[in-house]
């Protein structure tokens, strides 16, 4: 692996030319092959594509916790890293404004959480603890801890799976204010077509393992200004590539295929 800081420029840029690991019964697995993705800077990007692909896996990548792949990583100047796992992971034992302030640098734990706190409406949390949340509030404290680094780069693990609609709703509209309001550089992992279509910019569908990117589509100003006509549209063309993605068929038929609809 090729780790560069991207000296010109606060994008993200990622080339996986290979990564394997060793499957359990010592077998070697390709997880990810010829994969390119590139995000400019405050971009929103999605994830998609069929369990098990690899997304995890690239997220990883991006976020320098797993080095050993053949390729190239490069990431944002002064990068301030931000995750949000599919789990909240908080620490049990201490409150929310506690876990909150732990990701923060020495010298800024007195730093106002305030607009933060605010904006995820988490002012009269502050005080309890993990065990005295809702899923959905657990959930808005790990997107605060991740933005409370102020990072130039977001990651995120599906961080709305098995919400109910109602909360997830609310959770993906704090996040969009909070990336717009810091112009935060952010990469999702997503299973589902509208919420990508919520979210992102910058649409990515995987293939079938050995994953590589087989749809991208980047969606311009007129089009994020879309009514519900362009919604549904862009949703079907995710679906679309998403059965694609499903099987087992080569990356030039999967092309192929797109380049038909």
């Amino acid at each position: 692996m090729k780790d560069e800081p991207n000296a010109g420029a606060d994008a993200l840029e990622l080339r996986i030319d290979s990564k394997t690991y060793l499957s359990a019964d010592g077998n070697p697995v390709e997880v990810i092959r010829g994969l390119a993705l590139r995000l400019e800077p405050g971009a929103f990007g999605a994830i998609m594509g069929p369990s098990g692909c690899g997304k995890t896996t690239l997220l990883r990548i991006a976020a320098g916790l797993d080095p050993d792949f053949l390729g190239t990583r490069r990431v944002p100047r002064a990068q301030r890293l931000g995750i949000v796992f599919q789990e909240p992971r908080l620490l049990p034992w201490r409150t929310v404004e506690e876990n909150i302030r732990l990701v923060l640098p020495a010298g800024d734990e007195g730093s106002d959480l305030a607009p933060l706190v605010e904006t995820l409406g988490l002012g009269s949390h502050m005080a309890h603890y993990p065990g005295e949340l809702s899923l959905g509030l657990a959930r808005r404290v790990a997107i605060a801890r991740a933005f409370a680094v102020r990072p130039t780069l977001l990651l995120l693990d599906e961080p709305f799976v098995s919400l109910d609609e109602v909360t997830a709703a609310r959770l993906r509209e704090q996040l969009t204010a909070l990336t717009l309001r810091e112009g935060t550089t952010t990469l999702c992992v997503t299973h589902d077509p509208a919420e990508a279509v919520e979210l992102a910019d910058h649409l990515f569908v995987l293939s079938h393992r050995p994953a590589a990117v087989i749809f991208e589509r980047h969606l311009s100003s007129s089009e994020l200004r879309r009514g519900n006509a362009d919604v549904l549209s862009i949703q079907e063309e995710l679906r679309d590539a998403l059965v694609l993605s499903s099987g087992p068929a080569s990356l030039s038929q999967a092309h192929s295929a797109l380049r038909k609809n």
